[in-house]
């Protein structure tokens, strides 16, 4: 007989992974398991993960079919959540990061609460990536998502421009939670081996909307620094790299480029430590501007008590106050991104100031510990109302 679990989380995101959602997937569905004293997690799995996966309390369950095309694998996704779903009779609690994963979860016959964490949404962020997707394609997936945030018990978002998109798509404010990401203050670490002597640090994901191609334009108009370096972490594999690699060789900047790749977190924070700035050049567009995002890489670097010079988003100013505890600029102006790394370069008392200002923020208000704290309340007001209603 399969064993039942009180709560399930889902999410249509590889798990374990050095991404940032990686890092959300763990401390909440870590939150959702303590509240239920154990729980099912369901996600995309990595080739060299096996596909089901008992710790203790927890079971892991990763959908490893290698289906190239992003709707056919989400639609397979979504057909295997079914088949779990109908097998736990005990769920309490349903927390969903996803549409794909929404779906089977509110159309079941259901006596548990259901949560949906809303990080980005993909009517959105797949015409990035597709650019050749079908305007009709992109208006049944709206359709989808709307009919997730309706049904859904409640939401949960990480940033005020993300709820400020919802109750634009109708749906009411005292229905969404905001809980932002977090970050933890990392014990000091050596200075890598290999790190240049100096460098500036870009870590994550590669999208469009990231504005790794704003960094690289910025690098020639710091040609006089002989030895800065831009180490870029990348979260991604080698070969999703070529288009920016291109763009280095094309600007003349390929030299100063030192790429790593999927480090783990503790070799991560060792580069993020030593680096002389982190940047965040976040692009304009309706993913960052009108939908909204809450970025991890900002609150990290915070963490490391390295200065952050980001894209002057609403986004980023939830986190950042210019000249106070990181610096703002433009976004999509590489040549107003070196002229702020300049000044800074030039006064490293000032950013040795911003830095640690930086890292107290983080401390007193973004710890993961009181982000999840947060969450912890959330899933005993939603259980309650559940309780009631039963």
């Amino acid at each position: 007989m399969e064993a039942t679990y009180p709560a399930l989380y889902s999410a249509f995101d590889p798990y374990p992974s050095p991404k940032g959602s990686g890092t959300h997937i763990r401390h909440f569905s870590a939150t959702l398991f303590e509240q239920y004293g154990g729980g099912l997690l369901y996600s995309l799995g990595p080739a060299d993960e096996p596909s089901t996966q008992t710790e203790g309390n927890i079971c892991y369950q990763r959908f490893n079919r290698p289906i190239r095309n992003y709707l056919q694998r989400a639609e397979a996704f979504t057909k295997k959540l079914q088949s779990i779903v109908a097998a736990q009779s005990d769920l309490k609690m349903v927390h969903f990061r996803d549409i794909w994963s929404g779906l089977p979860l509110l159309e079941a016959q259901r006596n548990y609460a259901t949560l949906f964490e809303v990080n980005g949404l993909p009517s959105v962020e797949l015409p990035y990536r597709y650019g050749k997707l079908l305007v009709s394609t992109c208006q049944k997936i709206y359709q989808l998502e709307q009919d997730c945030l309706q049904q859904a018990d409640h939401i949960v978002v990480p940033s005020s421009t993300i709820r400020s998109y919802l109750t634009k798509r109708l749906i009411p404010e005292d229905k969404i939670t905001l809980i932002p990401n977090g970050a933890d203050i990392p014990p000091a670490a050596p200075r890598p081996k290999d790190a240049p002597e100096a460098y500036l640090i870009y870590f994550g994901a590669l999208q469009p909307w990231q504005g790794v191609d704003v960094a690289l334009k910025a690098l020639r108009y710091l040609q006089d620094f002989d030895q800065l370096k831009l180490i870029i972490c990348a979260a991604h594999r080698r070969h999703y790299v070529k288009p920016y690699r291109k763009l280095a060789e094309k600007l003349g900047v390929a030299d100063r480029i030192v790429w790593k790749f999927r480090l783990s977190q503790e070799e991560l924070w060792a580069y993020v430590q030593h680096a002389v700035l982190s940047l965040a050049p976040l692009r304009e567009g309706p993913r960052n501007l009108e939908q909204g995002c809450c970025p991890l890489k900002v609150l990290e670097s915070m963490a490391c008590g390295t200065t952050v010079v980001a894209s002057d988003l609403p986004v980023v100013r939830e986190l950042l106050t210019d000249r106070e505890d990181g610096r703002l600029i433009k976004a999509d102006r590489p040549a107003e991104l070196a002229r702020a790394i300049r000044v800074l370069l030039d006064h490293p008392e000032e950013n040795r100031k911003l830095a640690a200002r930086a890292k107290a923020k983080v401390a007193s208000r973004y710890s993961w510990e009181i982000q999840r704290k947060k969450l912890a309340q959330l899933y005993q007001s939603l259980n309650h109302n559940q309780t009631a209603h039963v």
